[in-house]
């Protein structure tokens, strides 16, 4: 695979100490629910946790699929591993490596507003607008970048290339 970056380390560093500081700005002194989305997040939402100091801060993590054998979103989602904790009154914040077609997100917001948080809002590392099939107001978001299929510092390929420090696209 011919790899190209797109995002180095240092730009994605500075832009995740930016996104932070506007979280704890937006929350300081108050308490914040932040629920990773794995796999792909974790990286994002551990680096994104280091900067966020002015506010009681609890991670959370879930675990979704609306993929099932597919390449494309089914609009639906299967979550595989659930929060363990009560969001009832809480400010949450979904913590996503990508939003493309916005299908996830969508059923995800959905069946978090369900459980009645206080305020709940999306933060994303990457966005892909014109994949967007369902319009999904992103509150805290890294980089809009284009169709280009990504991999590194979370996002996968068949599982493998997360460990990468910076993002990069396959070179066709």
């Amino acid at each position: 695979m011919n790899l190209k970056t797109l995002i180095s380390t240092d730009e994605l560093q500075s832009k995740i100490k930016e996104m932070a500081d506007k979280i704890a700005a937006d929350y300081k002194n108050q308490e914040l629910v932040m629920i990773c989305i794995l796999r792909g997040a974790v990286y994002f939402a551990v680096d994104l946790s280091k900067y966020i100091n002015s506010c009681s801060l609890l991670m959370e993590f879930m675990q979704v699929s609306s993929y099932g054998n597919e390449r494309e979103s089914t609009g639906n989602i299967d979550i595989k591993k659930d929060l363990e904790i009560d969001i009832k009154g809480k400010n949450v914040i979904i913590v996503e490596d990508i939003i493309d077609s916005g299908l996830t997100m969508d059923c995800l917001l959905k069946t978090l507003k369900e459980r009645s948080p206080k305020t709940l809002k999306v933060c994303s590392l990457l966005s892909k607008p014109e994949r967007r099939l369902v319009d999904i107001k992103i509150d805290y978001l890294g980089f809009e970048i284009p169709n280009k299929f990504v991999l590194g510092y979370g996002l996968d390929y068949d599982e493998y290339y997360r460990n990468l420090p910076y993002i990069a696209y396959v070179e066709e």
